[in-house]
């Protein structure tokens, strides 16, 4: 088979599968022009609202932690399946 003949064998098969895949989702489309559209999930969402955010508290002046400290110091002990042997 030749390179022309190959392309052209390879381009009728995937304009054969692009038709077959239109004429598919036609077929299986659950939606008609008179019915609404099909909504995934069953929670409605509200409509979006633009506007100011509001804020009636002031920001403090120095921050409420000075320094944060760990509750714990020094290594954890292993756990007793993953300590060695002694010795």
């Amino acid at each position: 088979m030749s390179s022309r003949q190959y392309k052209l064998v390879s381009a009728a098969v995937g304009v054969s599968a692009a038709i077959a895949m239109s004429v598919f989702g036609v077929a299986f489309s659950t939606v008609s022009s008179a019915q609404e559209p099909f909504k995934l999930s069953p929670v409605t969402t509200p409509a979006a609202t633009t506007g100011q955010t509001v804020t009636l508290t002031k920001a403090p002046s120095a921050p409420q932690t000075s320094h944060a400290k760990p509750s714990i110091e020094g290594p954890a002990p292993l756990p007793p399946e993953e300590q060695g042997l002694p010795g």
